[in-house]
This record gives C-alpha cells, structure tokens and sequence, in this order.
C-alpha cells in the first residue's frame, strides 16, 4: 500500500492520544523522557493518561472535543481500536494522523479483519459470516462442534462470544450475541498447543521492526502471563515473525501491530486476533527489550528511526488484577528474598486506576530472570496468582 505522506515530528512536540487508559498512560511515559508532550482525549476525569500528563475530558465520538485535541497536538495516535472511526477520519483533515483511519475501520471489524489477514497471505481459522439462526445452523453443519460465536465489532477479554458445543446451544448463542446489533461471525474451533503473540512496528516513513514472539497464557479469557522467549522451536518463532511483517506491510499499518496467532500440533500458524496499538502482551519489552513497544510506537508516529528491538534478559510478565494488588504492593515493600534465591528482578507497574475490582487490570509485573523457569518459579512462589496457577 502506498505510504502516507510521512512527516518527522521532533521531541518538543506534542502528541495526542485518542484514549486515556494504561496504554496510553506508558506511551505518554515512554515519550516524555524522549521530550515530547502528551494530551489524551478520554471520558474520565482522572484516568491513567491524565496522570501523567495532559487531558479533555470527553466522549471518544465528541467530535468538538476532537477538533479542540488536534488544535493543541502536532501528531495524533490512539491507544484502543474502538476509538470512533469516524472521528479519526475528521482528525485528518484537520491534524497529522499517521496511522489514518483505515486500519481502525478494518480492525474494528472481525470480518473485514479476516480478509485483510488472508489478503497478506497468512492463514485463519475457517469462518462464515452469520445473518440468522439458520444461516448459523448451516455454517455449524459445515464447519462442524464446537466453533465460536463472536460478535463482528466490540468484544475484549472474551466478551462478545459463545463456544458452541452442542446443536443445542445454537438458539441461545444466536440470541444472545444478537443483542450486540452487529453482524456476527462463526469460526472454525482451532484445537492450539500454544498461543502466541508478536508485536510488529511500521514507522510512517516505512521502516518495519519486530519484537520477540512471546508464548501467552490466558485465564478465564483474561491474559495472565506472557513468556519471551516463547518455548517452541527457533523456526515456529521465525515464521510467526515473518507472518507479523507480512501483516503490518500489507495493512500498511503505521504504529505498532499486535499479532495474536494460534500453534497446534503439528506446527500451523492461524493468525486470531489483530490490535493496532500497543498490547498487554508486549508490556515484557519495557525492561526486557532494548527499545520498548511504548517507545518503538511514539518512534512509528512521530517518523523517527525505529529502535533496536532485542531481547536482553529472558522474561515473564504478569497481569496484576484487581484481587492481586494489595498483595504485590505489600510484598514490594519488603526484602525479596526469593527473588535474590532464584536470581530474578521483578518490576512493578501500576497504572492508577482508582478503582481495584476482580478482574480488573490493575498493574503488571515484569520479571526478569536468568531463565523463564525462574522467573515463572517466582511468581508461583508469591503465591498471589495461585488460583491462576490452578486454572
């Protein structure tokens, strides 16, 4: 796809965030030390981003609010693909946005996300769009039990889908996913080995980088641990790095491109999941890598060279949630002794969100090890994260 015309924005500038949660608020970190400014567009008064720098307190579909961030900023990005399409496209005519609004358009929807994914040349997994009950019943009989349901836009952290198992459930799955008002789509259950992730960047002048694949660990639907290096084989790491370059050139994506893929068995790569932005399971590169994704993203936007993407240290971050937080905060405070025992660095992040509920992500920890085995023999030892351990 042909480039944008690309721009060199220098630190001194200021940057605008469509969105203000932990995303943006470890961009806006990240870039502050590089010099530049940071002003995010977010509903809440107090967010992560409005921490640490500045904010309009606004809808993300506010278009006047909008029109106010691009006057203020000299680049625009955003920090979570359900940021207004629409008001993204306004934004261009107005400011610099280098990532445009085509890729938003096309990754808020997991069918036209399919096919941009297919077009590159990489594979998902078998899918038909779904209109009605019946055209459900039929595309279960040809892609057989159990598939997944999924609502075409919105959706996170398994909201937004139904695992079929049963020609039995198929009313109910319909039913209920038909509330959302969006088309939906049916997909193929892949039975993986691993799940794997890899966060590939694009800078607006075309320069691509990638970072280590990491091997990610869900509970519950929620991302609980992501491993670097992942344990599969150097060329099953080789062909999902591949795979994620083919995907950011074909999008011809600006910024970063979180890759989530599934490994089965016998050594197939089905692409999942695409998020144009920084991702939960890139948050390992801010002291494992020597560039982070925080950083290596402000760098794509702002047309700066990309920065070295090497892993310096094997590690394994941890999503604190919010039945974690007190524990991790009580146990920072202390001497860590088994940390010292097993050679590991464990670094907090929080994100100050003021609310701490279940499930909720509150924090992460990145623990630095000599090995993964380490670092995942420390957050076991912890104890916090038990019940996950279990699942």
């Amino acid at each position: 796809m042909p480039l944008r015309e690309a721009r060199t924005i220098l630190p001194g500038a200021t940057v605008g965030i469509l969105g203000g949660g932990q995303l943006g608020r470890m961009m806006a970190l990240a870039g502050s030390a590089m010099g530049y400014r940071f002003i995010a567009l977010d509903p809440a008064s107090d967010g992560p981003s409005a921490q640490v720098g500045g904010s309009i307190e606004a809808a993300y579909d506010d278009r006047e609010a909008a029109r106010q961030l691009a006057e203020q900023c000299d680049v625009i990005t955003y920090e979570f693909e359900n940021v207004d399409a629409g008001v993204a496209a306004m934004l261009m005519e107005q400011s610099y946005v280098p990532q445009g609004s085509q890729l938003l358009y096309t990754t808020q929807h997991r069918l036209r996300e399919k096919r941009a994914v297919e077009a590159a040349g990489a594979k998902v997994a078998p899918y038909a769009e779904i209109g009605s009950e019946q055209e459900l019943r039929e595309a279960v009989q040809r892609l057989g039990l159990p598939a997944v349901l999924k609502t075409a836009t919105g959706g996170y952290d398994g909201k937004g889908q139904w695992v079929i198992r049963s020609e039995e459930e198929i009313p109910a799955a319909y039913a209920e996913l038909a509330k959302a008002g969006t088309e939906l789509v049916l997909e193929q259950f892949i039975r993986f080995s691993k799940e794997l992730s890899v966060i590939a960047a694009r800078g607006s002048h075309g320069e691509v980088r990638v970072f280590p694949p990491a091997e990610n660990i869900h509970v519950d639907n929620i991302l609980h641990l992501s491993i670097v290096p992942a344990r599969v084989e150097p060329t099953v790491l080789a062909e999902a790095e591949r795979l994620a370059l083919r995907i950011v050139e074909g999008l011809g994506a600006v910024g970063l491109v979180a890759v989530e893929l599934f490994l089965t068995e016998d050594g197939q790569l089905y692409v999942n999941e695409l998020a144009p932005r920084p991702h939960n399971s890139g948050h390992y590169t801010m002291e494992a890598c020597r560039t982070s994704q925080f950083e290596q993203h402000v760098r794509a936007v702002c047309g700066l060279p990309l920065g070295d993407t090497s892993l310096m240290s094997p590690v394994v971050m941890v999503n604190v949630l919010g039945q974690h937080l007190e524990p991790i905060i009580q146990r920072m405070a202390a001497r860590d002794s088994e940390a010292e025992r097993l050679g590991t660095a464990p670094k907090l992040h929080l994100y100050g969100k003021v609310e701490a509920k279940s499930g909720r992500k509150m924090g992460h920890v990145n623990v630095l090890a000599p090995n993964t085995d380490a670092a995942l023999a420390w957050i076991e030892g912890t104890g916090i994260w038990q019940a996950e351990n279990e699942a």
